[in-house]
């Protein structure tokens, strides 16, 4: 499948490389093609920039994210938070009826760390998306868990814990699920129901945030026991 990959981040970096990998036809989407490939060094969480990343991944296409929308059969969102709207509007009707797998949070790191939520309670992020994108079919989905969980779920518990998706298109929702249990290898996915329910798990990013911290480690889960 062709899948437009937004964003150059750890999580984009990631997702790129492992649907790579799956025989995927990749493309990474970002504001300024030049800009990206001139980052070099490490950021702030001592992960590579792009432009290092990217001349070891010479495989994967690199591109504008209108670009990376209309190379995508399917749209994988994994900008920063502040980021994602501009971002998709950049990408602008490229993304109409295609279905998107969006793992953006609404991180907000302007006061420092720990970060909090800039949409919570009453909104989500994941419901500014659909509403500003009507056609395009959203699943939240991958958000709760690292980028190297998201892919490779049963390195941890032998994949023993729970992913969440929610959206307002059924059918995009079960391909997603269909597609993450395939592909990636989850077994547990609870589908919570409509878009409105990004308010939940964008909700789990905070505590997630503490344990990381307690842990000394992102590479934890949740899981849902009943």
């Amino acid at each position: 499948m062709k899948i437009g990959m937004l964003g150059t981040g750890m999580v984009g970096q990631v997702l790129a490389v492992k649907l790579t990998e799956l025989g995927h036809d990749v493309m990474i989407g970002t504001r300024s093609v030049e800009d990206a490939k001139a980052r070099t060094g490490k950021n702030s969480w001592g992960q590579p920039e792009f432009g290092d990343w990217y001349k070891e991944h010479l495989q994967i296409k690199v591109g504008t994210f209108a670009e990376a929308a209309a190379h995508g059969e399917w749209i994988l969102n994994g900008t920063t938070g502040h980021g994602t709207l501009p971002a998709l509007r950049s990408a602008g009707p490229a993304l109409d009826g295609k279905v998107m797998i969006d793992i953006s949070n609404p991180l907000d790191f302007s006061k420092g760390f720990p970060p909090f939520l800039s949409v919570t309670n009453t909104d989500s992020l994941g419901e500014q998306v659909q509403r500003d994108f009507p056609n395009v079919k959203v699943v939240k989905a991958l958000n709760t868990v690292n980028a190297y969980v998201m892919v490779a779920p049963k390195s941890l518990g032998n994949g023993d814990h729970t992913l969440f998706v929610c959206g307002n298109d059924a059918e995009a929702k079960t391909k997603v699920t269909d597609f993450l249990k395939h592909e990636f290898g989850w077994e547990q996915i609870i589908d919570m129901g409509d878009i409105t329910n990004s308010r939940a798990t964008e909700g789990l990013l905070p505590i997630w945030i503490r344990l990381m911290g307690v842990l000394g480690t992102p590479m934890f889960s949740f899981k849902v026991v009943k």
